[in-house]
């Protein structure tokens, strides 16, 4: 898959997994397992990256003596999800073009 193209999936992936309640790095892998394997060196790159674009926001809890790091979306980034999928039905489109049957054209 195109470098840029899996970038761009995975950060709409992460910013979907805290769309509707604050995370942290450890329960986002989890929640996003049943879809895709994500490592956290990949997932802290990304929740960085979406943090430097005002994407997310990051605040820190005290659990069990550790402070955890939870992940909470802003409205930017709501909007890249909206975004996101508007462009989804473009690249759907594009899809079925280059997938369609030799018939088809006929």
């Amino acid at each position: 898959m195109d470098i840029q193209l899996k970038r761009g999936l995975l950060d709409v992936s992460v910013l979907a997994a805290i769309k509707n309640e604050d995370s942290y790095g450890y329960q986002i892998i989890k929640d996003m397992k049943p879809y895709m394997e994500l490592s956290e060196s990949t997932l802290y790159t990304i929740l960085k990256r979406l943090e430097t674009a005002d994407m997310l926001t990051v605040r820190s809890v005290e659990h069990e003596g550790r402070l955890r790091k939870y992940y909470h979306i802003t409205a930017q980034g709501r909007r890249r999800i909206e975004e996101f999928k508007e462009d989804w039905k473009e690249i759907l489109s594009i899809y079925r073009f280059i997938t369609r049957e030799e018939n088809d054209l006929e």
